[in-house]
């Protein structure tokens, strides 16, 4: 064991990162830990059927002396470590080996129950509180999540059936979570059958999610892969995911609970990933996001095989924003709807949201898109009271298929549109304001990230 931890020392990877870790153009400095063990000299037994819960904890507890003395490494060799439930730690690297896989118990009383979130009121599925998720951190700083492609399995199959039943006592818990924290990396990593979401940086600042590959089953019912909520400065690039429900979710808060908290999802950057949902959105915008969505770019992502490419959700009730947004360079196929925008779209939490907190969706940008085996190409749905404005269409050419009897819905939205086909509403081709605030909007996002790679 003593060789074995000297070789893991020498191969122990990931820790001081960098300030501007928000957006994909700073990459984290992934540095050594000074210290390292694994967990098995606490007595862990990676046969899929022993529980290693205490075993987690209690590593976890020892390494957290080493928080200021550089941090340490967690080292999970090949093996199947079933566990429930476990914190981390600050400047601590869990990392999984190549053949390792955490698994999440199927016992749902083998969980623990928290508190919902405050800028939701409420667990999603069931009011009252939620199962605690499978990796868990609060207000954390330097916390790594990494690998040589190990696996975290959630085992999700018997919380469908309770959620598909109607049989939940507590809403479902997620794969990773991670609250209130700052410089958080998840990489090199294979996420399999969350319960719910897969991973859910909450409350977080400088957030990077690399080269991570995220499954669940097409029946797997609302399962979502990477949902920044309420977050800032997050990068999410060389990803795969495919999901039950949606692939990539940006969210900030529910109703009355998302007002009142008031963080918004802001500063994301979103390149290079392959996206795949069944029955939602590949890449989805709310409903949830009454503490407002912003300033994000997203580039070169391929959205395939899904019920919708791109998605803006929302509704009375909701109040918030979803603005200044754009996206660039994105090839969709092989998808029922590929842009949409709902003010429809939701529940509440409870009777006392307020009905005239009005949701803003405004200067949403996308460009050179390409699409083949498409059946509407887009369908904007605003809202009365409040439409949805400044929506700019730039080089899109999309292909629909045979089961096409309309190809454009709009209602309650305006903006301009440029070398877009099949063409699109007249709501959507106003040259007036529209393509001025868009082509002026868009130069300063390009300069933006010019900057930012300079």
């Amino acid at each position: 064991m003593f060789v074995a931890l000297l070789l893991l020392l020498a191969l122990s990877n990931a820790v001081s990162i960098d300030a501007d870790i928000g957006q994909c153009g700073s990459n984290p400095i992934l540095d050594p830990r000074p210290h390292s063990v694994s967990i098995l000299e606490f007595g862990a037994v990676g046969d899929g059927k022993t529980l290693n819960t205490i075993a987690f904890q209690n590593a976890i507890f020892y390494l957290k002396s080493f928080a200021d003395k550089g941090g340490a490494q967690l080292y999970v060799p090949p093996g199947n470590w079933l566990t429930d439930s476990f914190n981390l730690t600050s400047h601590l690297t869990l990392f999984l080996e190549k053949g390792a896989a955490i698994i999440g118990s199927q016992d749902p009383s083998h969980w623990n129950v928290v508190e919902p979130l405050p800028s939701y009121g409420r667990g999603l599925e069931v009011p009252g509180g939620r199962y605690q998720s499978l990796i868990n951190g609060y207000m954390l700083n330097d916390v790594v999540i990494t690998g040589n492609n190990g696996t975290i399995d959630g085992t999700g199959s018997v919380w469908w059936e309770l959620f598909g039943s109607h049989s939940l006592n507590y809403s479902r818990p997620h794969l990773v979570e991670i609250v209130a924290s700052e410089f958080v990396v998840v990489s090199n990593l294979t996420f399999l059958n969350a319960p719910a979401y897969s991973i859910h940086p909450v409350y977080c600042s400088h957030v990077h999610i690399q080269n991570v590959s995220i499954f669940a089953p097409p029946e797997s019912p609302y399962t979502v892969g990477i949902v920044p909520d309420s977050s800032d400065s997050v990068c999410i690039e060389d990803c795969v995911v495919t999901m039950g429900y949606d692939a990539i979710a940006l969210k900030s808060g529910w109703d009355e609970y998302g007002i009142a908290y008031g963080r918004p999802t802001e500063n994301v950057h979103i390149r290079n990933v392959h996206l795949e949902a069944f029955s939602g959105s590949t890449l989805a915008f709310g409903s949830d996001m009454s503490g407002g969505i912003s300033n994000v770019l997203v580039e070169h992502a391929h959205l395939f095989n899904s019920n919708s490419g791109i998605e803006f959700r929302t509704i009375k009730g909701r109040g918030g924003y979803m603005k200044d947004i754009v996206m660039s360079d994105i090839e969709i196929e092989n998808v029922h709807t590929a842009i949409a925008a709902t003010g429809h779209c939701g529940s509440h939490p409870d009777d006392k949201f307020d009905p005239n907190a009005l949701p803003l969706l405004d200067h949403i940008t996308l460009k050179d898109v390409t699409g083949t085996n498409i059946t509407i190409a887009g369908s904007f749905v605003g809202i009365e009271e409040s439409p949805f404005t400044n929506i700019c269409l730039s080089n899109i050419t999309l292909s629909t298929n045979s089961v096409s009897t309309i190809t454009w819905k709009c209602s309650n939205v305006s903006g301009f549109s440029d070398s877009v086909f099949p063409k699109p509403c007249p709501d959507l081709e106003n040259p007036s304001n529209s393509s001025s605030s868009c082509f002026s909007y868009l130069l300063s996002i390009t300069e933006t990230k010019e900057d930012s790679y300079s």
